[in-house]
């Protein structure tokens, strides 16, 4: 939610709303990047505004640090909490989609922030996804980061080691949104008329399915591991609801909106060319900038 101005507020307070403004896009990016949903990273911009109102500007040289360091520490305890009580989460988790060309694509950059590599991140401590994002995705100093962190720069230097190694998968990603886009219309169509065989080629063998219902669509509470299970369950639920399918784009990539008996969005991992992991997100509460616009 943005800053709003009350008819009877000092206008003192726009300047206040306009230094917080002059940065939403970046903090917005942070956060989101931090926590993997649109939603939890409005409610640490929301805290972290309020906080700015309060602040003694008198001791705040420096506005952009001063309101990285909030969204910073704000985001990782809100990370640390989501991850205490992730085990009341029904069924597999997944990051949520931020739609490329919503209104709120805007105010974030994309760049580096495929559903993969949110989802790889989700296996980092909170405090090794911090100094990973500070570093990588803002090219912060370790000087600066261990300040924001309240860390020494030799401990930010080993979680960043730390972060890199557990993702080092990552470098095998295709990132080319063609490729992507082939191969979800090529599996769509296979999965459509039950053809095995030319679904095989499509996937990897050690291809994952990953379904995030959220305990309000019924996607099953297992990932789905393996050539065989993969092919087996995407012919039957594509025979058996012949659902529409709409081209789209998720966190700068391509992906597909589904429109079945529940409604859902797709998006690939690729490696060698095939697909390793498919990601559908049926949640409804991380659907909600999704809209139909023309299906094939």
């Amino acid at each position: 939610m943005e800053p709003t101005r009350r008819v009877d507020q000092d206008p003192a307070a726009d300047d206040v709303s306009e230094e917080f403004l002059a940065h939403r896009r970046m903090l917005l990016g942070m956060a989101y990047r931090l926590l993997g949903t649109l939603y939890d990273a409005e409610d640490v911009l929301q805290e972290a505004y309020l906080r700015w109102t309060r602040a003694d500007r008198s001791e705040v040289a420096e506005p952009r640090r001063y309101l990285t360091r909030v969204v910073a520490r704000l985001a990782v305890d809100a990370l640390r909490a989501r991850q205490a009580r992730r085990e009341d989460y029904v069924g597999t988790w997944l990051p949520e989609p931020l739609r490329t060309g919503d209104h709120q694509q805007s105010l974030i950059d994309t760049e580096d922030l495929s559903m993969a590599m949110l989802h790889l991140m989700e296996r980092l401590t909170p405090p090794q996804r911090a100094v990973y994002v500070l570093r990588n995705a803002f090219e912060l100093p370790y000087a600066e980061i261990a300040g924001i962190l309240d860390r020494t720069e030799d401990d930010c230097r080993q979680l960043h080691h730390r972060a890199a190694a557990a993702l080092a998968g990552r470098a095998r990603f295709s990132t080319d949104p063609a490729e992507h886009a082939r191969l979800l219309e090529g599996f769509v169509a296979a999965a459509r008329t039950g053809d095995v065989e030319r679904l095989e080629a499509l996937l990897h063998e050690d291809v994952v399915a990953w379904n995030d219902g959220g305990g309000k669509v019924r996607t099953g509470p297992n990932p789905i591991r393996g050539r065989a299970k993969v092919v087996r369950f995407f012919t039957a639920v594509m025979r058996r609801h012949d659902p529409s399918t709409t081209r789209t784009g998720v966190n700068g990539g391509a992906a597909l909106l589904v429109e079945a008996n529940y409604r859902y969005t797709m998006c690939l991992c690729v490696v060698d060319g095939k697909i390793h992991d498919l990601f559908r997100v049926a949640n409804p509460a991380k659907l909600s900038t999704f809209d139909v616009q023309g299906s094939y």
